[in-house]
């Protein structure tokens, strides 16, 4: 009966807002009406939408994934020290909140960027010398920053379990390194490569935060456009229509995600981690790792340290008056609370959406991890497992906009409600959480629990005292996971959040619409903060996680 829960939150809360958003799509007034549809093909303008969501996704995806191979294969075949500390730092930018990655590019290479300010300095001139505000340059490499670690996670974990052998063999009968790494390496690699590669489009073709600060006015996707259309012009019906043409592309890339991971989790020939790493004794492999670890420092830390130095420096000297100016509620002011108030909504949503998405992902991973006996049982968790991940591979403003739509009657009135908040996090952040549980669940060995029934253990005791304290780590994990996915949520927020109770990203977006240096330094000073406490959830799951178990 329990694990009907996870199914009819997903019934309430998901399947019931999409079913909504189709509804005010084909049927606006209650009868069918397609002239929504209609404008939504016939006209240029959102064609040009979709062909621009689709090529960018498409470019972001083949930039990163030439860009994280490198790292993927030190951090596959290698052991250095600092490794685990080195994982972590270059999974901050996946968790950072998107308006935080903006804002660290603009503080780097926006007109009064760092590197700017330096070329200026040292050309003496008076203008800025790098010009990528709102091109299509900016987002690019931003796509790069905040997916890197997509690639770099999911190809070196299934590159690291390759039996080398494999390689070693076709060296020894002649083979040129070109020629393994296209007959032996790549075929054996690309399931995982190619799965990680789509999982990076889907992140990239739902690029919302990205483009809305960084490409302006001039570019838009359909996520971005599903926003202007419902806050800008609140025409629902075209929001609906582009929301329905965002849902067949998702769900479409994800089932096939899911086909492909499926694929990736095939054995071949795997070895444990402990037989395929070395530490790099060659003077070549010592280069080799120390220049990929050099390049993936300045790649990914740069950007935030120049947001954080520009935080302190913002106006030409270093002071601490926009972190003072966080606990003031000037009368001019975008927000109606002091701006620290937003940190502690920010707060309590993130301590509410970790105690949800921990109780629904516990119990969605128990239901999968269950040993299928028949079957039939074994088709239904197949079908199941991509069920629970649906939320993952749609998108956020999508959500937002059909909890709107969808949750405005009797008995399911929360338009207004702050509930409506932790419940779209929740959506965003179990699917993680249950990735984080299933793998440690589904090792744990049968007979444990057997001799505890023996002994007469109830099945809830048995749990308790048993399994828990053996996923105890992978909990903790998922935990952070889902507080930090939560304390950095912006698309669904964007969407249904009460003027009253901004959270961190709605109040950084808002002083970045400002004029002045003010809010714009206190938007500097928030998305610091935001920083580093992702920074310190990043640090708990490397910590927490259990080496060579997860899923991401």
């Amino acid at each position: 009966m329990l694990y009907a829960i996870p199914l009819l939150f997903l019934a309430l809360f998901f399947f019931y807002p999409l079913l909504s958003i189709l509804v005010v799509s084909f049927a606006p007034e209650g009868m069918f009406d397609p002239r929504a549809l209609h404008k939504l093909v016939s006209s240029g303008y959102y064609l040009r939408i979709l062909g621009f969501t689709v090529w960018q996704a498409a470019l972001s995806t083949f930039l990163t994934v030439v860009l994280a191979l490198p790292g993927a294969y030190i951090f596959a075949r290698y052991r250095f020290p600092g490794k685990w500390l080195l994982q972590a730092l270059t999974t901050l930018p996946f968790v950072l909140p998107t308006v935080v990655v903006a804002n660290a590019f603009t503080a780097l290479l926006g007109p009064q960027g760092r590197l700017n300010l330096l070329l200026m300095a040292l050309l003496g001139r008076s203008e800025p010398v790098i010009d990528l505000q709102h091109t299509l340059w900016i987002i690019l490499a931003a796509h790069v920053f905040y997916n890197y670690a997509v690639v770099l996670r999911i190809v070196s974990s299934f590159w690291a379990n390759l039996n080398p052998r494999l390689e070693e063999a076709a060296r020894v009968l002649g083979a040129r390194p070109y020629a393994v790494w296209r007959h032996v390496t790549l075929p054996l690699l690309m399931p995982a490569l190619a799965a990680a590669a789509l999982l990076v489009f889907i992140f990239c073709f739902t690029s919302f935060g990205v483009i809305l600060i960084l490409g302006g006015p001039r570019f838009a996707t359909l996520e971005v456009e599903i926003y202007r259309q419902t806050v800008n012009y609140f025409n629902l019906p075209m929001a609906a229509a582009l929301s329905v043409i965002q849902i067949i592309f998702t769900f479409g890339l994800m089932w096939l995600y899911t086909q492909l991971q499926r694929r990736s989790s095939v054995p071949l020939d795997m070895r444990a981690i402990t037989q395929t790493q070395r530490y790099p004794t060659s003077w070549g492999a010592r280069i080799l790792v120390g220049v990929n670890i050099f390049a993936m420092m300045i790649g990914l830390l740069v950007p935030l340290l120049a947001l954080v130095e520009r935080s302190f420096t913002l106006g030409g000297t270093i002071t601490l008056r926009y972190y003072a100016e966080l606990f003031v509620n000037r009368r001019d002011a975008v927000l109606y609370v002091p701006p620290i108030q937003a940190a502690l909504n920010s707060l309590g949503f993130a301590v509410a959406t970790m105690v949800l998405a921990l109780a629904l992902g516990i119990l969605s991973a128990a239901m999968l991890a269950r040993p299928a006996r028949t079957k039939s049982g074994r088709r239904l968790q197949s079908l199941l497992d991509p069920l629970l991940m649906l939320p993952l591979g749609t998108s956020a403003v999508t959500l937002g906009f059909g909890f709107i739509v969808a949750l405005d009657e009797p008995p399911l009135n929360l338009r207004t409600s702050p509930l409506l908040i932790p419940l779209a996090h929740t959506l965003v952040a179990f699917p993680f959480v249950v990735r984080a549980l299933l793998p440690a669940l589904r090792g744990i060995k049968p007979s444990l629990r057997e001799a505890a029934a023996v002994l007469g253990a109830t099945p809830w005791r048995a749990w308790r005292e048993v399994v828990l304290p053996i996923i105890g780590r992978a909990v903790l994990a998922g935990a952070v996971f889902a507080f930090t996915i939560s304390m950095g949520e912006f698309g669904a927020t964007a969407l249904i959040a009460r003027p009253q109770l901004p959270t961190l990203p709605i109040a950084i977006f808002r002083f970045l619409g400002q004029p002045g240096l003010l809010n714009y330094g206190q938007a500097l000073a928030m998305s610091t903060i935001l920083m580093c406490v992702c920074t310190v959830g990043m640090l708990a799951i490397e910590r927490f996680r259990i080496v060579g178990v997860g899923e991401f």
